[in-house]
């Protein structure tokens, strides 16, 4: 497969759920997400291989060159946030449609046949803006999270997970393949890559994830007709947890810890009443745990007085506790060895955000590549990453899944 082939698809699809803005939206299990899976589908067949899709809406194009033995998996998920940039989670589904595509070709070329089959895998709902959580696929996959609880979680609008992926005819029944690897080309979503001028990343660890789940319950009454020392306003009870949760870094050192809400759900929503209840989730991230605990501890604290000082309830519940996930050093190497082949300069990083490959590194051993972010800049219209560091990606994928389905990596422990 070309360059060029792959730049046209990769816009191809872009145009899927385009926005005004040059980006996508294509929350999971929405009539846009399904498009880019028929697109997926088709694609897949066109060129001979066989599509699965199974009970979590998970769609597997295989690879088999042989029988009964496990697959690499390679890919991404095809999902957006709410007015999206195109390049997030897509980029790393299309490039590995066509690095399986070119390994394809290289096999039939060579008459050798891998130790290992391949697999494009596109993960369902990693993105988790429409259901959370998130990475919920690819985690279902892993063993992480349960199906039929994710199956059962529900939307703003009370659609659930199950009848979402019914609705576009992606829930699927199909046996699962079996994994032996992971890898998976990202853009990073940050600065690091852009800052250096690198090509490359490899993901060596991930960052610590908290979340809190936050309940603010007042009492509904008239926002003209409630004197304000009868308001029991949850709403702003709310506001003063969302600054808390934002100023709490200022207790660490700096880029230490992260923090941010990012969706408010109010009750009743009505201009003229005082909210009577609020939801909200809290995201806590740190490359030290301890401070991950440092900072809920005092969030926790400070909530607790908050309520009690508003005369509010305030409930607070911890939600997708991820620990730190170390990657297969040999894998590491890996990607800093194909670099070298390349001649793309690469360096060893954090991963700050969840992907697919930090779930199925609990039971495979995982690559995690990134490609620079031109500003840092993810989950806008704004993302953007130039043709050329695509490509470079695109074929740094393709060596190291060249490399795994002939058994590299394999003698990693499947625990990790």
């Amino acid at each position: 497969m070309s360059d060029s082939a792959f730049l046209k698809d990769f816009h191809a699809v872009a145009a899927i759920g385009a926005t005004g803005g040059n980006g996508v939206e294509r929350q999971a299990a929405t009539p846009e997400d399904g498009l880019t899976r028929a697109w997926f589908a088709d694609w897949a067949v066109e060129r001979g291989w066989p599509v699965r899709v199974d009970g979590m809406g998970n769609m597997f194009a295989l690879l088999e060159w042989a029988p009964g033995e496990p697959f690499v998996f390679i890919g991404s998920h095809l999902d957006s946030q709410p007015l999206a940039g195109r390049f997030d989670g897509a980029y790393g589904v299309i490039a590995a449609l066509h690095a399986a595509a070119t390994i394809e070709d290289q096999v039939e070329t060579s008459g050798e046949r891998p130790a290992y089959n391949l697999a494009v895998v596109n993960w369902f709902n990693e993105e988790g803006a429409r259901f959370a959580p998130s990475v919920m696929g690819s985690s279902v996959y892993a063993g992480l999270m349960d199906q039929e609880d994710m199956l059962a979680v529900q939307d703003l609008q009370g659609i659930s997970v199950r009848d979402a992926l019914s609705d576009i005819g992606f829930l699927g029944s199909d046996e699962r393949p079996d994994a032996v690897g992971y890898a998976e080309v990202h853009i990073e979503q940050g600065r690091r890559l852009e800052r250096e001028q690198l090509a490359l990343g490899v993901v060596d660890s991930s960052w610590y994830t908290q979340k809190l789940d936050i309940e603010v319950l007042g009492e509904q009454s008239h926002t003209g007709a409630t004197a304000m020392a009868d308001r029991h306003d949850a709403l702003l009870g709310a506001a003063k947890i969302v600054q808390m949760v934002h100023e709490v870094t200022a207790d660490f050192a700096e880029e230490a810890i992260v923090s941010s809400v990012g969706r408010l759900n109010v009750e009743p929503n009505s201009p003229i009443v005082v909210a009577r209840r609020v939801h909200l989730v809290a995201d806590l991230r740190s490359g030290d745990p301890d401070i991950v605990a440092a900072a809920r501890e005092k969030l926790v604290r400070d909530i607790g007085t908050l309520a009690e000082d508003q005369g509010l309830s305030i409930n607070v519940r911890d939600f997708d506790v991820r620990p730190i996930q170390h990657f297969p050093e040999d894998g590491v190497e890996l990607a800093e060895k194909v670099a070298a082949r390349l001649g793309l300069g690469i360096r060893r990083t954090q991963t700050m955000a969840g992907h697919d490959s930090v779930a199925m590194n609990n039971i495979v051993p995982s690559v995690m590549l990134f490609v620079p972010s031109v500003d840092g800049v993810s989950h806008c219209e704004r993302e953007f990453t130039n043709d050329e560091d695509m490509v470079s990606g695109l074929h740094a994928l393709t060596e190291i899944a060249a490399e795994m389905v002939n058994g590299a990596l394999t003698s990693q422990s499947q625990s990790n």
